[in-house]
C-alpha cells in the first residue's frame, strides 16, 4: 500500500488522472472501475479536461461499484445517472461500454452473478477508483462485510443513509438496500486508487491504513492488495502515525516507478 499525502483535492485529482491516462495510453481498451460520491469528483473533472485535450476513452469499458435497489430506471440519484452526469457523459466512452448493476432486476442474486460475469468477459478491472466512508466502508461494503465477499445485495447502516440523505429529499427517501461489488471483487482489480479528503475521513484513513485488517473496517482489506495507491490531503492524513514517513517515501520515489 502506497500512501501519498498531497495539499488538496486538485493535486489528488491530477495524480489519479495521471494513472488513468498512463493506463489508457498503453491499453486503450482498459477497464475502469468507477465510484460515486464527492471524493472522486476532482478525478473525473481532471479526466474530462484531459479528454478535451485529446485523451481517448472510446475503446474503454467502465463498471460502477454499486447501485441502489428499488429506484426506478432513470431516477436522478441512481448511480447510473450519477456516473453519467459526473463522468461518462463528459468523455467519449461508448454508452454500451458503461456498466452498472441493475438494482431493479426481478432476480437480484442472478443479476449479481451476471455483473461479475460481465466484468470477467472484458478481462477484469484494470484500475478501480475508490472513496472511503467515515466508517471505513468501500463500495457499499458496510462494517461487518466478509473480506472475501462478491457482488451482492447489502443493507445500508443508518449512518450511511444519513450521509447520503443530502442527495435526496430527505432520509426517508434513501433506499435501505444496494447492490455492491464485494471486497473480494474489488481486490481483483489490478490497481486500486483510493481518494480521501477532509478531516472527517481521518479516523477511517488511520484505521484502514495503519490498523488491523478487520471486517469492522472494510477498507483495511486493501492492505492485502499488491497495488493499492491511497491519495489523501493533509486533513485526511492528520491521524496517521507514519505521515512523515509516507511523505519522505513519496518525495524520494524513483521516477521510473510510476503511481
Amino acid at each position: 500500500m502506497e500512501v501519498v499525502i498531497l495539499q488538496g483535492s486538485k493535486q489528488i485529482g491530477k495524480l489519479a488522472a495521471d494513472a488513468v491516462e498512463a493506463l489508457l495510453r498503453r491499453k486503450p481498451n482498459a477497464v475502469l472501475g468507477l465510484a460515486t460520491g464527492s471524493s472522486p469528483l476532482p478525478v473525473y473533472d481532471e479526466l474530462a479536461a484531459r479528454h478535451k485535450q485529446g485523451l481517448d476513452f472510446s475503446a474503454a469499458h467502465a463498471f460502477a461499484l454499486d447501485e441502489y435497489v428499488g429506484l426506478p430506471p432513470g431516477h436522478r440519484e441512481s448511480y447510473r445517472e450519477v456516473i453519467g452526469r459526473e463522468f461518462t457523459s463528459r468523455v467519449n466512452i461508448l454508452p454500451g461500454n458503461v456498466h452498472t448493476p441493475d438494482g431493479s432486476a426481478a432476480d437480484i442474486p442472478a443479476e449479481c452473478r451476471a455483473y461479475e460475469d460481465r466484468m470477467r468477459a472484458v478481462g477484469g478491472v484494470d484500475l478501480q477508483i475508490l472513496g472511503v466512508g467515515t466508517d471505513g466502508h468501500i463500495g457499499f461494503n458496510e462494517p461487518g462485510s466478509s473480506l472475501a465477499s462478491r457482488t451482492r445485495i447489502k443493507t445500508l447502516i443508518e449512518q450511511t443513509r444519513r450521509d447520503n440523505a443530502r442527495f435526496f429529499a430527505g432520509l426517508a427517501d434513501v433506499p435501505h438496500h444496494v447492490v455492491t461489488q464485494g471486497l473480494g471483487t474489488i481486490l481483483e482489480a489490478r490497481h486500486v486508487v483510493l481518494v480521501a479528503t477532509g478531516a472527517q475521513k481521518s479516523p477511517a484513513v488511520r484505521d484502514f491504513v495503519e490498523g488491523p485488517v478487520s471486517a469492522i473496517c472494510p477498507a483495511s482489506v486493501l492492505q492485502f492488495h499488491p497495488h493499492a495507491t491511497i491519495l489523501v490531503d493533509e486533513a485526511a492524513a492528520s491521524s496517521l502515525k507514519l505521515a512523515d514517513f509516507y511523505r519522505h517515501t513519496y518525495d524520494h520515489k524513483p521516477s521510473w516507478q510510476g503511481l
